[in-house]
């Protein structure tokens, strides 16, 4: 007995909390490195603007907001319209095409919204040739006829949707295909009509696919510079750029993307209240199961769903390629030759040179998770992957300003101490530019790795442990190799926006450098399209071959 009373009067023993190891420091400074231009520019808010704020508040504001508002609204639902009854055509049917069908709906994401816009603005306007050639041919005048306006907020938001909606295509098509379609089966065997059976087995289960998707789109749309700036709509994100070039505040442009900012936040809790927490199991059988599922579709029917199929694939790339192949034979670029070569191979290089960061960082953030999944990590993988929601025009603003600072205090020093002006060191730089890209896109990089990751068992962790492997010794020859498909995925979608990004390029590139994105927003902006097709030819071309690399990626069999 007193044995036992000892027992329980023992004084309970302190646990030491075990200290922050080196893959979390180093996530921790990643983190605090991406949150500086966003920790910049909330920062703006407290800062007096003279006058500026008020005088955007009673004017233009209200218009931002509201226009902002209403364009991510009606582009996630045409985007969430299309890419959700694409992905679920493609992967529940069987039909004449299908197989071409399922990769060319992808190639849309390789068109920058600004080109299209660019394109239909052009064929589509007042003085265009489809309207000039209705007024010819029955003699209409201006107030005669009515016809869809491409320069506006709904304009735009189609125009968008057509190049955002393979987001939301990608992850639903895989969500039905590994998910639903067994299930399909057995719901239709137990009575429910087919329609039936897809709005309640397919369509719940892929809801978190939908809503990740829709994030994307709505975070891009935000984002957009170009497109919204062409067609003459007037939102955040073109408020940033006039209110700092044209009206020369940049104080003021920084509490508006500060504004943004709050905007994004609160659409990234909706995404995670929307998406929830529910966790859906996949088809162990893979692609096997849901082909064998697929109903076949002859006649009629199979005809319609080719064409609705094969819709956006038409409008979203094949005619704004045909109309930029046709603008480049031509016209085409007056600098076609060595100069033109340098603006591709400026592209090339940023695009290649911020994959392998990003891919460094993200692979390194993944991995500090992994080995440390306490709050403090979770905390900075979350401030790490916000980026991807902040438009570039905002990333610029909160780089710029803090950059510099950073040059006038060391050249203020080095003046001081050595007599020597070190001039403008960070801002306008590659250092500069890089890590815009790194704030912007970590997110694509740091999810794709870390679903990759969750997909390889710990027991291959322990077992390596077993064997006297270190972390990092781990992390090259037993999860690099398992790893491939979901750096090859991350590595491809970073390529390819980063081709396309406008407005950080735009503010934060090293004077003098011209990438093919800066030289067709150039000349479309100056009106000049049919010079702008050869560079906005070259950016599709280059997306493409990412877009086919994906497809065939995702079209071969699993390994595990």
């Amino acid at each position: 007995m007193a044995q036992t009373a000892a027992v329980h009067t023992r004084a309970p023993v302190k646990t030491r909390r075990r200290p922050l190891s080196a893959w979390s420091l180093g996530a921790l400074l990643i983190a605090a490195l991406i949150a500086l231009p966003i920790v910049t520019v909330v920062a703006q808010v407290f800062i007096p603007s003279g006058g500026a704020w008020s005088h955007l508040a009673s004017t233009v504001l209200p218009l931002y907001l509201r226009n902002s508002l209403l364009l991510v609204v009606l582009t996630v639902a045409l985007a969430s319209a299309i890419g959700v009854g694409a992905g679920w055509l493609i992967a529940g049917f069987q039909f004449k095409g299908r197989g071409m069908l399922q990769w060319a709906l992808m190639l849309p994401m390789t068109m920058p919204g600004y080109v299209i816009a660019y394109v239909y603005y052009d064929r589509l306007a007042y003085a265009g040739p489809l309207q000039t050639t209705l007024r010819e041919i029955f003699g209409w005048g201006r107030h005669d006829y009515w016809f869809p306006q491409v320069a506006s907020l709904p304009g735009a938001a189609v125009l968008l949707a057509l190049v955002l909606y393979p987001y939301i295509y990608l992850l639903t098509r895989a969500a039905f295909a590994t998910q639903s379609l067994h299930l399909m089966e057995a719901a239709r065997a137990l009575g429910q009509s087919p329609r039936g059976a897809f709005f309640r087995v397919a369509l719940p289960m892929a809801r978190p696919a939908m809503v990740a998707g829709a994030a994307f789109v709505a975070m891009e749309t935000l984002a957009d510079f170009g497109t919204v700036s062409h067609l003459g709509v007037q939102t955040l994100t073109s408020g940033i750029f006039r209110t700092w070039f044209a009206r020369g505040e940049p104080v003021a442009a920084a509490q508006l993307a500060a504004l943004l900012i709050g905007f994004v936040a609160l659409a990234l809790v909706l995404e995670r209240i929307l998406r929830g927490s529910r966790r859906y199991v996949g088809d162990p059988a893979g692609k096997s199961a849901s082909a064998a599922a697929r109903q076949p579709l002859t006649g009629a029917r199979a005809l319609i769903v080719m064409a609705l199929c094969a819709f956006p694939v038409f409008a979203g790339f094949l005619y704004p390629v045909w109309d930029l192949i046709r603008r480049a034979v031509l016209v085409g670029d007056p600098m076609w030759g060595p100069r033109f070569y340098a603006f591709a191979g400026n592209s090339l290089m940023l695009a290649g040179l911020a994959a392998l960061v990003l891919l460094t960082l993200g692979l390194f953030l993944g991995y500090a998770r992994r080995m440390d999944g306490g709050p403090l990590v979770k905390a900075a993988l979350g401030v790490a992957g916000i980026g991807y929601a902040m438009p570039g025009a905002v990333i610029a603003v909160g780089i710029l300003l803090p950059l510099s600072w950073a040059d006038q205090t060391l050249d203020a020093w080095m003046r001081a101490t050595f007599d020597y002006s070190t001039g403008l060191l960070l801002t306008g730089s590659y250092v500069g530019l890089i890590f815009a890209y790194t704030v912007r896109f970590l997110s694509i990089s740091l999810s794709t790795i870390e679903a990759s990751l969750q997909r390889i068992p710990p027991s291959l962790d322990d077992a390596a442990r077993g064997l006297g492997s270190g972390p990092g010794r781990t992390l090259l020859t037993v999860h690099l190799p398992l790893l491939r498909g979901g750096l090859l995925s991350a590595a491809i979608f970073i390529f390819a926006d980063v081709m396309k990004e406008l407005p950080a390029t735009l503010i934060v590139r090293p004077f003098n450098l011209d990438t093919l994105a800066i030289r067709t927003y150039r000349l479309a902006s100056d009106g000049r399209l049919d010079e702008a097709s050869t560079s906005a030819l070259m950016i599709v071309a280059l997306g493409i071959i990412p877009v086919v690399l994906l497809s065939r990626a995702m079209d071969r069999p699993s390994s595990h």
